[in-house]
C-alpha cells in the first residue's frame, strides 16, 4: 500500500529568513526550544545524508529521541525533507515516515510554514483524522517554540 499523506500549512509572525536560519541550526534547538528538546546531536555537514538526533524531554510526554536523516535541503526554495529513522510514536506502529517542510514569505516579518507528512503503518491502513492531527500539532508545535522565541529575541538569526 501507498504511504498516507497528510499536509497543513500555518502563519508565523517572524520572517522567512530567520526561521530558515534557525531550521538548519538544529544545535541551537535546545536553547530555542526549550523544555521540548533538551541535546542535539548531528552526524554530517548540515545536508542531504546528515543524521540528526534529538534528545527530547521526558516532560514533554512525546518520547525520549527523535532520529532523522536530511533527504533535501534546498536554502533558495527554503525546504527541508526529512526521513525518520527513529521515533516513540503516540499514534500507531509506523513502518515509515518522512517530512518536508517548506516556508514561504508573505511579508518582510511574516511567512507561511508548510507541511507535508507521509507515513506508512506497519499494518497497510492509515491513521484516524484526530491521530494525523497529533502529528502536524506536534511539529508545528515545535515550529510555534521557534517563533515565540524569535519574536522574544529580534536580534537573533537577523
Amino acid at each position: 500500500m501507498a504511504p498516507a499523506c497528510v499536509s497543513d500549512e500555518r502563519a508565523v509572525a517572524v520572517s522567512v529568513e530567520r526561521v530558515w536560519k534557525v531550521c538548519l541550526d538544529v544545535q541551537a534547538l535546545p536553547k530555542v526550544c526549550a523544555g521540548f528538546v533538551d541535546a542535539v546531536e548531528v552526524e554530517g555537514n548540515g545536508g542531504p545524508g546528515t543524521i540528526h538526533i534529538m534528545k527530547l524531554n521526558p516532560a514533554a510526554g512525546v518520547g525520549s529521541t527523535y532520529k532523522t536523516r536530511v533527504t533535501v535541503c534546498d536554502g533558495a526554495a527554503h525546504v527541508l525533507k526529512s526521513e525518520v529513522l527513529e521515533a516513540e510514536s503516540s499514534v500507531g506502529k509506523l513502518k515509515s515516515h518522512s517530512t518536508e517542510t517548506k516556508l514561504e514569505a508573505t511579508g518582510d516579518a511574516s511567512c507561511v510554514a508548510k507541511l507535508k507528512v507521509e507515513y506508512e503503518l506497519e499494518d497497510g491502513g492509515s491513521l484516524s483524522p484526530e491521530k494525523e492531527k497529533i502529528i502536524v500539532d506536534g511539529y508545528y508545535g515545535m515550529l510555534k517554540m521557534i517563533e515565540d522565541y524569535l519574536v522574544a529575541h529580534p536580534n537573533e538569526y537577523a
